[in-house]
C-alpha cells in the first residue's frame, strides 16, 4: 500500500452550535486541510494518483467553503461546523469522488489553528 498526502487551505467563518463559550459567537479561521489517500497499485508512470488530480478535487470542494459562513451552508444547516464535522464532511465528499478500488480516501485532517486539529477516518 502507498499513502499519498496533500495540504490545502480555506478561510471561513462559523459559530459552534450547542457550545457554551466564546466559540458560540461568530468567528473565523484560516483552516488548513490535509487529505491522505491510499493506493494499492501504481500506474505505468509509477503513481498511485497524480497529485494534480488530488489537489484539483480537494480544492474544488474547498472552494465551496472558502470565504463563506459555514453555518449557512447545507451540510451544516443543522450540524455544528466544528473541525470534526468539517473533516468528516470533506472525507465523505472526497471519498465519493476519488474512491475507485485502487484509491481510497484514508483520512482528512482539518486544522483551525497551528495548534489544534481534528481528523476523520474510517
Amino acid at each position: 500500500m502507498y499513502r499519498l498526502k496533500i495540504h490545502s487551505s480555506f478561510a471561513a467563518a462559523h459559530c459552534l452550535i450547542h457550545y457554551q463559550g466564546e466559540c458560540e459567537n461568530l468567528h473565523g479561521h484560516n483552516w488548513k486541510v490535509e487529505v491522505a489517500v491510499t493506493a494499492r497499485e501504481l500506474d505505468k508512470a509509477g503513481l498511485g494518483i497524480d497529485f494534480k488530480v488530488l489537489k484539483t478535487e480537494t480544492n474544488k470542494l474547498l472552494k465551496t467553503l472558502d470565504h463563506k459562513y459555514l453555518n449557512e451552508l447545507p451540510p451544516f444547516a443543522s450540524l455544528s461546523p466544528s473541525s470534526e464535522n468539517i473533516a468528516k464532511y470533506l472525507y465523505n465528499e472526497l471519498a465519493a469522488i476519488l474512491n475507485n478500488g485502487n484509491i481510497t480516501v484514508d483520512m482528512v485532517t482539518v486544522w483551525e489553528s497551528d495548534f489544534a486539529s481534528a481528523s476523520y477516518y474510517e
